[in-house]
């Protein structure tokens, strides 16, 4: 993806999150300037990959297959080993109309995704196979609102604005947008997008960016280039 495309995605992440009535807070508006400056108090939003982060799964068609995320908060592995401590994670995401977030699952993170408005999320659901491979004959058991509901191999929950599933590690999932753009909660377990995300078919997680312009905002996946770590 080139630099400048990533610009125009955020600038307009940022303005269907003000549409939605939410607030971010102040770290996501800083210039990478700016959080250069802050880089000594900012360790914790570096360290855990806070801020914003836009892939096309390194297929180059992010119109069709990608996402926005903006991780709010997020904890750490050893509190989570440890059983105490921040063990929560919390993200926003942006999926547009017709967008593929392709079929995955996660080995450590248990997460719940909340329409929080827009159209409709469409979650496509598997099983996994007893060494936690993608199992196409298998279905989950899985709450839907805090409601047990058994979901067919491939089936499909249908998320409406409030509504919301949740996945355990090991649940295969896909999801995109229908009806419109929506903006989607995710409250899980600690967040690790570089190890903790395994794709049925191989994927890169983050995308390859071509630097055409200079960066608005700084993606989680800039921080070690700039801040090292």
């Amino acid at each position: 993806m080139q630099r400048s495309q990533i610009n125009d995605i955020l600038a307009g992440a940022e303005a269907m999150i003000r549409a939605h009535d939410v607030a971010l807070p102040p770290f996501a508006n800083w210039s990478p300037g700016t959080f250069r400056d802050h880089a000594g108090t900012a360790r914790h939003l570096i360290d855990a990959r806070c801020g914003w982060d836009v892939t096309d799964y390194g297929a180059g068609r992010f119109d069709e297959m990608g996402l926005v995320l903006f991780t709010l908060r997020n904890g750490r592995l050893a509190d989570l080993q440890a059983g105490r401590g921040m063990c929560y994670a919390e993200k926003l995401l942006i999926v547009r109309e017709g967008q593929l977030s392709p079929m995955h699952t996660h080995a450590l993170k248990a997460e719940d995704i909340i329409n929080r408005g827009g159209g409709t999320l469409v979650v496509e659901l598997f099983g996994s196979g007893d060494a936690g491979d993608f199992a196409p004959d298998r279905g989950v058991r899985l709450l839907t609102d805090g409601l047990w509901r058994d979901v067919a191999p491939g089936g499909r929950v249908n998320l409406a604005p409030g509504e919301s599933v949740t996945l355990m590690p090991g649940d295969w999932h896909a999801f995109w947008a229908e009806g419109g753009d929506v903006l989607v909660g995710e409250v899980s377990t600690v967040n690790d997008d570089e190890t903790d995300n395994i794709f049925r078919e191989p994927l890169p997680r983050f995308a390859e960016i071509v630097e055409d312009v200079t960066p608005t905002r700084l993606l989680v996946s800039d921080y070690a280039a700039t801040f090292g770590g």
